[in-house]
């Protein structure tokens, strides 16, 4: 039931787009929803090397410029006297929120699109279902 309800969003959507900026077919409606969520997927990508690319200058920042750092995994912790262990780890630790960030938002609406990509495939199938029928009557 739950695809059902978000299905009748989407309607409501297409509609409420249909009043405010003139005809728009379902399928240009899927089609464009489905390009916004292939470039927000884009973007949680984008997200994800910025985000390894702070993890990874981080710990390179950390092994270089702290003399002994402990760490947790890979993962230095205990902050010194030193101003470098500070940015170490609020490098790394930005890193890794980033990271995990961007897989979460590219999942997402990698989802989101196959959901959109499903919906079109169904409308394009139903329209060639209409098209044979019209042709068999003529």
């Amino acid at each position: 039931m739950f695809w059902y309800s978000e299905f009748a969003i989407k309607l409501i959507e297409v509609q409420f787009c249909c009043l405010n900026r003139g005809f728009m077919l379902f399928s240009e409606y899927l089609h464009e929803k489905a390009e916004e969520s292939r470039h927000n997927e884009t973007i949680g990508y984008l997200i994800i090397i910025i985000g390894s690319v702070f993890f990874v200058g981080g710990l390179i920042e950390t092994v270089v410029m702290v003399e002994n750092p402990e760490w947790f995994l890979i993962i230095p912790y205990h902050l010194t006297a030193h101003p470098y262990s500070l940015l170490g780890l609020s490098l790394t630790l930005t890193g890794l929120v980033l990271l995990f960030l961007g897989i979460a938002i590219s999942f997402h609406y990698a989802r989101e699109r196959s959901w959109y990509m499903k919906e079109l495939h169904k409308t394009h199938a139903a329209e060639e279902r209409k098209l044979r029928s019209e042709r068999k009557s003529d």
